[in-house]
């Protein structure tokens, strides 16, 4: 049944005017590339007149999803069908919308239980009825570009990922998320009801949303995450066909908030608000996907390092969030008195005055452009003498090392007391190695150290 609505919905699109009036004659370009082709039938079909505008709980956004669930299979991503189908209250009525999720897993075996989501919204307004010379006349909102676009980006990037899962450490959910502009509740139904139990193993989130008018910029909103924006300067190092310029206003609302809200780190990538947004001129016509495929080389980057590279961070703090410590040992928030350095319980205190001054960066690392922030845990004893330093994230074994020995090599603190008592105290510092134009450099809190 789903293969012959996704051969129907292509077949619609090529019978002519009467079908699908409001497009060019662009899937048979001869100088466009494979991946062009793909985007423009994509939008094409998820745009069509026939999907009357996608609006949540409608046949058109079922016929969407449908699309995109037939297309991940093709393209070798599994379907996860369990709990993809929710109500949303409308007045006194209940629509019922679905989300599509496909899984890809990552080859690591200590990371593949872990997830990068990366989602798109389906619905868009649907339609409504002008009076046009006095004659009742429908009006669609097609939304090829909110969000046709950001869908058909979806599964180009589901199948090049899909090709090269061999690289992939961390496991991937790709998800079509239903009934998104009815206050985003396709994004939340599936953080809070269907993936609820695994929602402690997303470790980052990527909304692709309205995609499609690269010349008017390309955008990364990561609701200034430190660790999110490392990657995209990391990737202004590599040769890619267009670079995402972040942002700190928000471009656009979207199901990223949902994760966010959720302390999960998110990014958006979007070509912002444009002229015929949310009306009936949104169609195929209007859109650059020349420009979209240089931004499919981009996110296809960005997904690869965080699939691959060390857990974002919600919060870069120096000390990181409250866990479990063995018997006998106190979390650092748990104590009266806090462990000090140089009469400081500040733990930035310590980074500044002792390992910023005394680590040294690798020349291999320098050489080979490695750097990235490495979790340093340890413990402050009774005696203020520093012990079982490990590491609880690290970025490569040179750079860990490095943190691991000069934190070792840490003079004596105060220890941490207890209701009145010396106690053995739990630490995790962040040691960051960053580079720049001089490399070897690195620094804290905006402060270059040599």
């Amino acid at each position: 049944m789903r293969r012959r609505l996704v051969t129907a919905l292509a077949a619609l699109l090529l019978l002519g005017p009467a079908v699908g009036a409001q497009y060019r004659n662009t899937l048979q370009d001869l100088d466009d590339s494979e991946t062009v082709r793909a985007l423009k039938g994509h939008v094409a079909a998820l745009s069509a007149a026939q999907l009357e505008g996608r609006k949540a709980g409608s046949e058109g956004e079922r016929m969407a999803a449908e699309y995109l669930e037939e297309k991940f299979r093709e393209y070798g991503i599994d379907i996860l069908s369990s709990g993809s189908e929710f109500g949303v209250a409308a007045g006194e009525d209940t629509l019922h919308s679905r989300n599509v999720t496909g899984f890809l897993q990552g080859w690591d075996k200590n990371l593949n239980g872990h997830y990068i989501v990366i989602g798109a919204r389906m619905d868009n307004l649907g339609m409504d009825t002008l009076m046009v010379n006095g004659v009742p006349t429908p009006r669609i909102y097609y939304g090829a570009n909110g969000n046709a676009s950001g869908m058909a980006m979806l599964l180009e990037l589901a199948q090049k990922l899909s090709y090269a899962r061999s690289l992939l450490r961390r496991s991937i959910l790709f998800v079509g998320f239903g009934a998104s502009r009815e206050t985003f509740a396709g994004s939340w139904y599936f953080l809070h009801r269907s993936f609820e139990k695994d929602a402690d193993k997303i470790d980052a989130m990527v909304n692709l949303d309205m995609l499609g008018m690269s010349s008017g910029g390309f955008y990364a909103f990561t609701s200034s995450n430190e660790d999110l924006n490392t990657v995209v300067s990391a990737l202004q190092g590599e040769l890619l066909p267009i670079q995402a310029q972040l942002t700190v206003q928000q471009p656009y609302p979207g199901d990223h908030i949902v994760f966010y809200d959720a302390e999960i780190p998110s990014v958006l990538f979007t070509t912002g608000r444009y002229q015929e947004h949310d009306t009936g001129s949104d169609t195929f016509d209007i859109l650059d996907f020349e420009g979209m495929e240089g931004e499919l080389e981009y996110i296809y980057s960005y997904v690869q390092r965080l699939c691959n590279g060390p857990r974002p961070l919600f919060r870069n703090d120096a000390v990181a969030p409250k866990t479990s410590a063995p018997v006998g040992i106190f979390a650092y928030s748990d104590v009266d008195v806090k462990p000090m350095f140089l009469n400081s319980p500040d733990p930035a205190t310590f980074l500044e005055r002792w390992v910023y001054q005394y680590v040294k960066y690798p020349k291999y690392a320098v050489d080979n452009g490695i750097q990235g922030r490495v979790l340093v845990s340890f413990v402050v004893n009774e005696k203020g003498e520093v012990q079982d330093v490990k590491i609880s994230r690290g970025v490569h074994t040179i750079l860990d090392d490095e943190a691991i020995r000069v934190v070792s090599a840490s003079p004596k603190w105060r220890p941490g007391r207890l209701n009145g008592k010396k106690v053995k105290t739990a630490m995790t510092v962040a040691v960051d190695f960053k580079l720049d134009k001089n490399k070897g450099k690195f620094g804290i809190n905006g402060i270059t150290i040599k």
